[in-house]
């Protein structure tokens, strides 16, 4: 058994990492939430968010689980410390959870250098403040954001409670004009069940906030994170 702890934080769309256990065959995604308040999607409380202080706790916490690996279930909450923050981030975890660590943010960034790819949309549900954060930290890494549409969905919270057809639609009205690929950010945003119809519905591969964090976490414990369903970037 493949066991990954999964660090997140509020109350949103942590339901898809069981619903992933049995897409995927010996693995296992126990949630341990960072947080308790209000996830809002505004600068300072995501660097809150994203503390040493709120994250190490939960790390320790994770330790006892003996995982394989460790994930800072997170977008926005890492991606506004920048890509060395990111990094500073994940070394924090590991020290704390004793198993290799990582976040989304810096799983989006593997995941589109796994697929060969420098070429990106983005579709956020994050006011434009915030988005252009994640901007920045994909182009510190060398990757290319060829457009970026944003909603000002004010929190977590709120992001849980969009569907499928809302996924959908902020897909099919990106600019894909000189993308390779589309990546949707939010880990709070429920992405794992509509992931075939996205690709199916763009033509191109599409990385969502929860199926990069597993993805990322399962090949740091060692599995090869392949599975039908879950879109191009586990066929690869």
């Amino acid at each position: 058994m493949h066991t990954l702890a999964i660090l997140y934080p509020g109350y949103s769309a942590e339901d898809e990492f069981p619903a992933l256990e049995q897409i995927i065959p010996e693995t296992s995604f126990p949630v341990i939430h960072t947080w308790e308040s209000s996830t809002d999607h505004d600068v300072e409380a995501l660097l809150d968010l994203g503390s040493r202080g709120n994250l190490v706790p939960s790390a320790e916490k994770a330790r006892e689980l003996a995982p394989r690996a460790a994930m800072w279930a997170c977008t926005s909450g890492s991606f506004v410390y920048g890509l060395d923050g990111c990094r500073e981030q994940a070394r924090w975890i590991q020290e704390a959870a004793g198993v290799p660590s990582s976040s989304t943010s810096l799983a989006f960034a593997e995941a589109v250098h796994h697929l060969g790819l420098n070429r990106v949309a983005v579709a956020a549900t994050y006011p434009q403040d915030v988005a252009s954060h994640f901007v920045r930290f994909l182009e510190e890494d060398g990757i290319t954001v060829t457009a970026l549409s944003t909603y000002d969905v004010p929190s977590g919270e709120d992001a849980g409670l969009l569907d499928a057809e809302w996924v959908l639609e902020t897909a099919r009205a990106a600019d894909l004009t000189g993308a390779q690929c589309l990546l949707i950010p939010d880990t709070a945003l429920h992405t794992i069940a509509v992931l075939p119809r996205l690709e199916e519905a763009l033509g191109v591969p599409v990385l969502t906030a929860n199926q990069v964090t597993a993805w990322q976490g399962l090949r740091l414990a060692g599995h090869p994170a392949r599975a039908e369903g879950l879109g191009a970037l586990f066929r690869r």
